[in-house]
């Protein structure tokens, strides 16, 4: 039997080193490629040593950034060397949705977007850019084949704002596991003892600076641990300068080696997510499947995610009110709640097997 080839776009590349899409296809590639002949398309500065093939799909390289203004660019010229030769396009994200009513009538590959929460939310962007990514949604909506929303209230969102069904998929979480903390002591001095953890960009709709300014002020017995982009931009560099020194704050650039990661995840007393835009998001449901009790700012996306089993906060007080209570707060049912509904839902391969179907059904 022939395989449907499959085209897979929009993020930096695999095997992954970046962020929650390029962990999506990296995990994805552990079954995808049964089923499909997979291409996916890769940064080409991003990988300097350039595979031929991984796990079974074909990678291809543009010369463009995968992220920021290029990332149209990016997006576009991948649309364009795939639509002619492949069944399904998985284009992730709508930076390059500008192309898809202009090669529709050229192909008949199947289009699927997946819109990645409101991107054209986000505080980072500038008038400009916040119009621009509203426009690329409607059209990426209006002329997908099919949309994918990765959480209840997004695809409530597409048929309110579209009138369009979506299919609802998540992200997978059993990827990472818990790592013991003995051999990292000496460099993580802190392991043993509690502390709140947060791993996330730098951005202001992830609320650092509030989570930040709320341990300067509350003296809990535990330092707040944070790993982020902290020189990606002017806004995580005042900060790191802000809050770098402060007695009860620890600050990290980012960790790539995932065992490193994952032992700072999965021994803290408490993980903080401070998210405010977009859907599910990969680094919560991570938290989840490593069984950490979680507080999370309270906006619809997070509670869908966490199924109103986590603590959430709305603002400074309420934040510093938690924190406050912190060992007084019920860990146990949070951990056995958070940890069953991530293994029951987050998995790769029920994840992966949503995607399967979806390209059968369109």
């Amino acid at each position: 039997m022939i395989k449907k080839k499959l085209a897979i776009l929009g993020i930096v590349g695999v095997p992954a080193n970046y962020g929650g899409f390029e962990t999506l296809v990296d995990n994805l590639l552990d079954l995808l490629p049964k089923f499909f002949d997979v291409t996916v398309f890769c940064e080409s500065k991003s990988y300097p040593e350039k595979l031929e093939t991984y796990k079974g799909a074909k990678l291809v390289y543009v010369n463009w950034k995968a992220n920021g203004a290029q990332s149209i660019l990016y997006d576009s010229i991948s649309l364009l060397k795939s639509y002619k030769s492949h069944d399904h396009i998985l284009l992730l994200g709508v930076s390059g949705a500008i192309m898809i009513p202009l090669i529709k009538t050229f192909t008949q590959a199947k289009i699927v977007t997946h819109i990645d929460g409101l991107e054209w939310k986000r505080d980072k962007w500038g008038w400009f850019a916040k119009k621009f990514l509203k426009f690329s949604e409607r059209l990426a909506v209006t002329f997908s084949d099919s949309v994918i929303s990765d959480n209840k209230h997004i695809q409530n969102y597409v048929t309110e704002e579209y009138g369009k069904d979506s299919f609802l998929i998540a992200y997978g979480a059993n990827h990472v596991s818990s790592v013991e903390p003995g051999p990292y002591q000496k460099k993580f001095s802190f392991l043993g003892s509690p502390y709140v953890f947060t791993v996330c960009r730098i951005e202001p709709e992830n609320n650092v600076e509030m989570q930040l300014r709320a341990f300067r002020e509350c003296e809990i017995g535990m330092p707040y641990v944070v790993v982020g982009n902290w020189n990606a931009n002017d806004y995580g560099m005042k900060l790191y300068h802000e809050y770098s020194k402060v007695h009860n704050i620890i600050l990290y650039n980012p960790i790539y080696e995932m065992e490193e990661l994952n032992v700072l995840r999965s021994n803290s007393f408490f993980y903080l997510h401070g998210h405010s835009a977009g859907g599910t998001n990969p680094s919560l449901v991570e938290a989840m499947y490593l069984g950490l009790p979680v507080i999370a700012y309270g906006v619809n996306y997070n509670i869908e995610t966490t199924f109103g089993k986590a603590l959430y906060f709305n603002d400074f007080v309420e934040l510093k009110t938690l924190l406050f209570q912190i060992r007084e707060l019920d860990r146990a049912a949070m951990i056995e709640d958070l940890s069953k509904l991530a293994k029951k839902n987050y998995s790769w391969k029920a994840i992966t097997k949503k995607y399967v179907k979806m390209f059968k059904l369109i």
